[in-house]
Formats: C-alpha cells, structure tokens, sequence
C-alpha cells in the first residue's frame, strides 16, 4: 500500500470533511463539502485559505548565496531589496524549466526559495548538486516551516483583525514583512497563486500552523482545495508546471518564453553574469521581442506560446485538445475546464458584483506564435469543433480589492445624444451646461482639494480675443535676450506675459520663472527634460545619458504621479545597471505618521545614493516638506543635488503661513495654478538661479524645453486670467492664507468630534496645509464619495499610505481652499462636519440641508469687488457679448 506525505495541517482537512486526493505523492484536500464552485466564488467575492505546506521551502546562505541564486535562476537576486519576493525559473541548459518558483529575502543574510511539490525532490537534488561549485549552504526547510495562502479581497481585513491593525506590508505585489499574529512569529508575503489582487502568503513555524490556520478561518475565511486553486489560477492565466511548463504532448521541452511571465522572469543584468541555460534563453528572448512586433521570422526560436482560450459554444476544453485555425491544427489546450463567476451590474466604478452566477469554459492553450489576440479558433472536443477565441485575458486585477472577470465580447455602453439633429443635439449641450454650472457653484459644497472656482474677473478675462491667437515667441542672444514673436498682433500679450512672470516673481521671491507650460505635469515635463538636456551638454556626439538617482515621494504615499517613472519622469530616468530598476529611491516616513517625511531617515538614503535630483510635493499633503533640513544636510555633503518642490496642491499656500520654498533652499518651483491658487487651469515654473551662476544655463534649457520643447500655442486666453488671478493672490494672500490653514485644522477637528476617523497628527490639529483626510474603511472610499456627492457634497476618494490602488481607497481628501474662497469659516465647517457624519456614519439623506447652507456662501471673496471693478467687467462683459 503506497504511503502518502501528509502537511502538518492534514488533521485539520479530515476534521473539515474535505475530499483527499493524492497529489505528486501527497494527500491532499481537493475539495471541502461547500465544492469547487463554492470555494472559487468564495475567494474571490470574500477569502479563501489553502494549505500549500506540501510545497518545498529552501534557505540559502552563505558567502556567496547571491553568486548561485544569480547562476542557478533566471531572475536577477540582486534586484531584491530586503523584504521583496521575486517570480522566477529554475532552468536546464536547454532553455526549458526544471520548474517555476518564488524567491523571498526576510533577512538579509538568506534567501528563501519555494518550489513546486512535485518537482520538490528534483529541484532538491538539482540544486544541491551545483551548490557544490559555491560558496553557500542550502537547507531543506520543508517539515519546519508550514505554509498558508489567504487569498481575496477580505484577506487584509481579516489579518488586520487578527493583528490588532498592525501594518502588514506595503501595498504592492511581492513586499514582505515580519509580523505576529496571536503572539505567533508570521513571515508574511503579498504574493499568491490565484490573481487575486489582495492576497497573502504565510509562513509559520510548523507547529503554529494549526493556531494560525484556525484563526483565518474562525475570522471568515473559507478552506480551499486543490480544485478551485487550480481554477483560480486558471483563470488568472498562470502556469501549472506539468501544463504550460515542462514538457508539451510530444515530449519536447516547453520554452520558459513560451509563457507570458517569462518577460517578468528573466533578466540578462549585466551585474548576474552568465546562468543555466542564458545562451538558449537569449535566442527565445529575440524570438519574442520579434514576435511581439508581429515580426514571425523566428518562430523556429519560438515555435509556440502560452495564450488564453475561450469556448464561443457549449463545452469545455480540457487538457490536450487540439486547437485549429482555419482548418489548421496550430496547438492545444494546457489546461481547460468551467470556471464560475460573479456576474456585475453597472458601469467602472459603480459596478456591481451581484450574487447571480455564471460559468463560463475558458482555458490556457499552447498555439503557435503567430496566433494573435482575437483570432477566432477552434477547439476538437470529442471530435467535433467547437468555435473558440484568443481573449487578451480571462480576468484581471488592476481594480482591487476585487478580481473582476473579463468576459469576452462584452462592451460598455455609453450615453449617446439621440437627438435627430445637430441643433437639438447644441440646444441640449447648452440646458444641460446651465444647469451643471448652477448645480456645482450653487447648490453644491465643494471640497476636492485640487479644484478651485474663479472670480468673475478671471473667468472674462479668460474668454477675451486673446483665447482664439497664437504667440509664439523665443529669446534671442543676438537682441540681448529679447522675445521675439513669430506672429503679428501680439504686444499685448508680451505686456501679459511680462507683468505676469514679475507678479509671480513677487509671489515667489525668486529671480526666474516660466509661465507659458500649460498644466503641472507639462512643467515638471519640461524641468525633466532640462535637467537631462544640462547634464548632456559637454557631449552632444552621443546618445543622452538619463538622469541618475532621484528622491522622491512614492506615489502610495501621496506622491505626485508626474515625479514617478510611470508618469513624467518616465523618459528621463535611468535604470539602475545592477537592480534593472528606474533609478528611484522613495522618501521613508515616520513609522507612527506615513504622511510625514523622515528627515534622519532620509539622510541615510542621500548618502547611499546621492541623487542628482530631489522632488519634493505631495497631491496628498497634510505637512509641511522638510525643505531646510534637506537643503542643509545636502549642503554638508558637498553633494551636486537639484531640489525641487513640486507644489502643485500648495501653490496658493506659498508664505509665511506654510513655507517658502526658495527661501528654505529650494531651487525650482514648479506647479498647477488652479488649486489653491486663484488661477486658470495651467502650470508654472520658477527658479532662483543668478545669471553669473553656472546653474542659469540648465534655467535657460527650462525656457526652451517650454517653448519649444513643449508648447506651441500656450493658450492666451488662460494666460490673461491667470494675471488677474495672481494680482487677487498677491493682494489678497495674507488674510487668505491665515484662513485656509485656520479652516482646515478646525475643519479636522470638527469632523473627528462629529466621530469620523481623522488621519494624522493630533499634536497639530491633523494638518499644516489645506487638506484633511477621512478614513471610511478599506475600500469603501468610492462608495461614500459617490454617496456624499448623492447628497451635493462634493469630495475625492483617496487611497491611503496602506492601500493598493484608488479603487481600493479607504479615505476621502478634502480641502477646504474654494469653500473657504466662497466665506466658510469655523462655523459653517462645524455644520458641514455634522451633515458629513450624517451621510457617512448614519446613511441620512442631507442634500436640501446642504444646498441650505450653501445658498448663503455663493458670493466669492478675496477678489476685486469695488464699483470700478465690477464696472469695467461689466463693460468688458457687453464688449465681448455676454
């Protein structure tokens, strides 16, 4: 009789009922009584827990760990920082994988590589044997270390539960973490095997195991077998090593590029050197980067891919199907069956998942690689072809907390104008604007700390004659620097232009500044590429180098997207040559406060990596940035580092009751003028470099990087309110400051009292600047946002420091700037706070409350309002027939 190996939560499974099965020599839970459909919608609408100790954990060590994992992986170990996990092969020489794995770095001293269960004792004895030629040690930790999965949008939830609302890890894939959970050591990972877009990997010592199994499961989590883990990364579209890795039906060696992960899975860093099998990779990566320009004159290197499948007719593709194309056999079905699914009702965010289900036969199929997305192809089920396609994806995860199902042929639909004429079609857009307008400037309470209404003054001045022209203009050395204009009937908006850049120059107190960028991200756009162009300079015979090592703010913790490498920065940033990373480090934060910036922490950080450039700003911005600290620190090290300050959110903020950034060592400013600003909806940037200093000529790079690097038309009509909106600023800042800061503290504690959760200090009545921030609950900030605007409350949902994506947001932003424009003071932010708690804590239906209470605050303040003013607007109105 054939003896099974049983995990340390064997007991556990039999006293659950579940169905045991032999798995790669392990008996194994395949189902509980609830059943596979059960179990797979339970995890994905709520939490699943499965037992994966069967699977094999190893620990590396030693002097030279680092040097085998580089050689006997694909993945680059040194583009692990300590408490990140990497997805990565197991290779032969020939290109193929011994297995796929996972390696974590908890400590760092070791590594800890987890594989596959039925490959557990080939990849042991694999491993062992080319460890001989190190340096290192490698120890089967199997039996002493068990290993649970929490999978599913209720995961965080319930081990914030079980561990007092500690901080687990950071909110992105593969981040690590040491916790304790019921007093019991708990090495956590975000990672998993299901898709799921919130999930977690536990390692515990074995003979917690059972503690910590139980507790998952008494906080609400449901147990889950082997066959909802195999539909559920089924779905999710990852390979199962014996399906779409290893070797195909004829016994020929699946390429690791084969699989769509691999891209993820292999590096060629110079700094890992050569590796098991890299020659016969390289030839499949060439093979694929043609392939994925629809170049097939390598498919010889790359003969077959790994894509998803889905049946258009009734059936179910199962494992080793053949797959045909116009009458062509071109591959088969790896892995195949029914997986069910939540069915939703509504539109992006409001969609709704309901508790109606579906199925649906969808599977991964190994075809060749120039089978393309959309194909239409068939499936020969029991001899007869059933239509299928090529989907790009079966589900996906970009959305958490929930992995959402992508059904193929299905198409949003819109709201369409269905009038039968263009004029009804004009008539319509014009009712609908009136009331829109009177809807939010009348009847509505806004709060978006981004948004700011304009005095009657600006929004004319903004639709005067200027808004139809063109001025083009460019410095000229040969006429001392003069402007030269490249189109007639332009001196009146080089007289703008002009008494504008000097009224920002009096806000700003800084010697330079650039007005004709259109928006904030434009002007961090054109600084990037200066500061790129400028470190280019001595050598224009070769390609550009990018800029090194910047410091900034993690876009989860507030950052602005335009300084992260996926936004401006992305085409000036370097890769680091030894992590393959973009050359950016992040700001830490206070362990007790992760809205404020650790100044001795960050030292540290400036020391190892001395940064070209620092860019402070935050869109989530409750303090003050440590300018000064920062300015003196670098100034001590000698170190050639640009600080900037991206004060998009605090532009109208600059003063004696917040920061001035030039006078605390920043060198450029840079910014949207239209939040707390008074301005139109456009950008700037500012510098305070004197002409015999070597850094004014990156300053006169940022002017041609705005023209013509940038704009061509700089919107003039714009450009004319925003004068009028900075003469409101410099005239009307004090007062207006003093009651931004004064209205947002006491706002926060107005709303803390009325029982809301008010993130930050309490030492500093919550904030420094104009934003407050609400905790709602873990991804509930969509729907109290859209709830609050149900009830004329208008307001941003925000993901916090802990959070993993906007659609997971917990929080709500405010600011009080444009409320406080329109006459709120303490009293009124004290009625607010009640009629807020109201919606949020007590579902109250408030909005004739509210449209109350702003009835009596629609006349904006800190704007020229004398008779002569409002006069000449008049007459400016009739002249240009309003």
């Amino acid at each position: 009789m054939e003896t099974f190996k049983r995990t340390v939560l064997f007991q556990e499974h039999v006293r659950l009922k579940a169905t045991m099965v032999d798995f790669g020599g392990w008996e194994m839970p395949v189902h509980y009584p609830a059943g596979i459909v059960e179990e797979h919608l339970y995890t994905r609408k709520k939490a699943g827990v499965f037992d994966v100790s069967h699977m094999g954990r190893f620990v590396i060590t030693g002097k030279e760990m680092v040097k085998f994992l580089q050689y006997v992986l694909t993945n680059n170990v040194l583009a692990l920082d300590l408490k990140q996990a990497q997805y990565t092969m197991i290779p032969n020489e020939q290109g193929g994988a011994l297995d796929d794995a996972y390696l974590y770095r908890f400590y760092a001293h070791e590594y800890l590589l987890v594989v596959n269960a039925s490959n557990a004792e080939k990849d042991w004895a694999h491993l062992t044997e080319v460890i001989k030629g190190f340096d290192a040690q490698i120890t089967n930790q199997s039996e002493a270390i068990a290993m649970i999965s929490l999978q599913g949008p209720e995961a965080k939830n319930i081990l914030q539960k079980l561990s007092g609302n500690l901080y687990l890890t950071e909110p992105e894939k593969n981040a690590l973490n040491i916790i304790e959970l019921a007093g019991k050591e708990v090495w956590i990972a975000k990672t998993g095997y299901t898709g799921e877009p919130i999930g977690f990997e536990l390692f515990v010592k074995s003979h917690d195991a059972v503690a910590i199994w139980s507790l998952l499961i008494e906080k609400g989590a449901m147990p889950i077998g082997l066959g909802a883990r195999d539909t559920l990364r089924l779905e999710a579209g990852l390979p199962l090593y014996g399906h779409e890795l290893g070797m195909d039906l004829q016994g020929e060696e699946i390429p690791i590029y084969a699989v769509p992960l691999a891209k993820f899975a292999v590096s060629y860093a110079e700094a890992k050197g050569d590796f098991i099998g890299r020659k016969a990779l390289w030839k499949q990566f060439e093979a694929f980067q043609k392939i994925m320009k629809r170049d097939f004159s390598r498919l010889a290197d790359l003969p077959r891919v790994i894509k998803p499948i889905a049946l258009s007719d009734k059936g179910i593709a199962r494992n080793g199907y053949q797959v045909f194309k116009n009458g062509v056999e071109v591959g088969y079905v790896t892995s195949g069956t029914m997986v069910p699914y939540y069915k939703t009702e509504g539109h992006g965010l409001e969609t709704v998942i309901k508790e109606e289900t579906g199925l649906r036969a969808i599977g991964l199929a190994l075809v060749n690689s120039d089978v393309l997305v959309d194909d239409q192809v068939e499936v020969e089920i029991r001899g007869k072809k059933v239509p299928a396609v090529i989907p790009p994806y079966h589900m996906r995860g970009d959305a958490p907390p929930f992995a959402r199902p992508i059904i193929y042929g299905f198409t949003e639909t819109y709201l369409k104008d269905t009038a039968p004429d263009y004029q009804t079609k004009a008539l319509n857009l014009i009712e609908k604007s009136y009331h829109n307008h009177l809807w939010r400037q009348e009847a509505c309470i806004n709060l978006i700390p981004s948004e700011q209404s304009h005095s009657r003054a600006v929004r004319l001045l903004s639709i005067t004659d200027p808004s139809f022209r063109y001025a083009e203009h460019k410095k000229i050395k040969s006429f001392y620097e003069a402007d030269v204009f490249y189109y007639q009937g332009t001196k009146f908006i080089d007289e703008v232009e002009h008494l504008l850049v000097e009224e920002f120059k009096k806000y700003f107190h800084c010697l330079e500044v650039e007005t004709r960028v259109i928006s904030g991200q434009m002007a961090n756009t054109a600084v990037f590429s200066a500061l790129m162009d400028f470190k280019n300079k001595g050598n224009r015979k070769k390609e550009a180098d990018r800029l090194g090592y910047i410091l900034n703010n993690h876009i989860i913790r507030g950052g602005h997207l335009s300084a992260q490498p996926m936004g401006a920065l992305h085409d000036y940033i370097a890769l680091d040559p030894i992590t393959e990373k973009p050359a950016v480090v992040n700001f830490p934060v206070l362990k007790d406060n992760p809205y404020k910036i650790d100044v001795e922490e960050t030292k540290k950080i400036i020391t190892q990596y001395k940064p070209e450039l620092i860019i402070f700003g935050k869109s989530m911005v409750l303090h003050k940035e440590p300018v000064r600290e920062i300015r003196e620190f670098i100034n001590e090290q000698k170190l050639d580092t640009v600080i900037m300050y991206d004060m998009a959110h605090v532009l109208g903020l600059i003063g004696d009751y917040f920061q001035n950034p030039f006078a605390e060592g920043a060198e450029i400013v840079t910014g949207s003028t239209h939040k707390t600003f008074f301005g139109t909806q456009r950008g700037v940037i500012a510098a305070n470099y004197p002409k015999e200093e070597l850094k004014y000529e990156l300053w006169e790079t940022i002017e041609t990087r705005a023209f013509p690097g940038s704009v061509s038309n700089h919107h003039l009509g714009t450009l004319l309110g925003l004068l009028m909106a900075a003469y409101e600023m410099n005239h009307f800042k004090d007062t207006y400051q003093k009651n931004i800061i004064e209205n947002a503290k006491h706002f926060a504690k107005s709303l803390k009292q009325a029982g809301l959760d008010v993130a930050g200090d309490a030492d500093i009545s919550y904030t420094e600047t104009h934003q407050v921030i609400v905790k709602v609950g873990y991804g509930t900030g969509p729907e109290v946002a859209n709830r609050l605007e149900e009830n004329n409350i208008i307001v941003n949902y925000q993901a916090t420091p802990e959070e993993e994506g906007f659609t997971a947001s917990g929080a709500l932003r405010l600011g009080v700037g444009e409320m406080t424009r329109f006459g709120f003071g303490k009293k009124e932010f004290d009625q607010l706070s009640e009629l807020m708690a109201d919606v949020i804590l007590r579902k109250k239906n408030v909005k004739e409350e509210v449209k109350k209470l702003r009835s009596g605050f629609t006349d904006m303040k800190y704007c020229f309002t004398d008779e002569e003013i409002v006069s000449g607007l008049d007459k400016l109105a009739n002249g240009i027939g309003l």
